[in-house]
This record gives C-alpha cells, structure tokens and sequence, in this order.
C-alpha cells in the first residue's frame, strides 16, 4: 500500500489503534532553519515497531520510534528537540543545519 499524504498515515493509526494495538504518534511541532520535514509532518507507531510517515527524512526516525515505544508503555507524552547544535542530532544524523522538535502522544479511545 503507498500511502500518499498525512492524512492517509493517521488513518491507517486509526485502524491500527481499531484493530487493538498500542499507537503513538509522532508530529513536527517546530522548525528552525533548514528542517528536512514541515511542522504538521506525522509519524505514527505501533507497539511493534511499526512505523509510517516521517518526521525528518530519515535522519531521526529511530530515536523518535525508541522514544514513541516509550509514550505508548507509560502513557506519558514527550517533546524531543533535534538540532545541529545538539550532540545526540549528530548522532541521529540530523546535520542539515536545523532544528526540530517533535510530540509524541500515545492515542487514547
């Protein structure tokens, strides 16, 4: 299945949260200079692992799964900030020369 825009990727959450299965999602929140995704850009993850869409081209989709694991265990949403300034953005890749910060929440019935 290709799924061609956001709202195509929140609807299949949906059916994955329908379906019984712990989903968080993951939304751009903010953007600073040179950002590879726009804010509104979506990421949704199942308790698996699973994951559609993106948050930044690649560059920190696996801290974002690891952190979004996290948010559907405990509940407990978070704000993660990405930038190159920052030591982990280099360690995630993020070398663009923005910034990024992304809420996770967990979704509730």
């Amino acid at each position: 299945m290709t799924l061609s825009s956001d709202d195509d990727i929140l609807s299949e959450a949906e059916k994955w949260h329908q379906a019984g299965r712990g989903v968080a999602i993951a939304t751009v929140v903010e953007t600073w200079g040179s950002a590879p995704r726009p804010v509104g850009s979506h990421l949704v993850i199942d308790e698996e692992g699973h994951f559609l869409g993106s948050v930044s081209g690649g560059c920190v989709e696996g801290t974002v799964v690891t952190e979004a694991l996290d948010v559907i265990a405990d509940g407990k949403p978070r704000l993660l900030e990405f930038g190159v300034a920052d030591e982990t953005a280099w360690q995630v890749g993020l070398s663009c020369g923005g910034k990024i910060a992304v809420y996770v929440e967990k979704v509730l019935s």
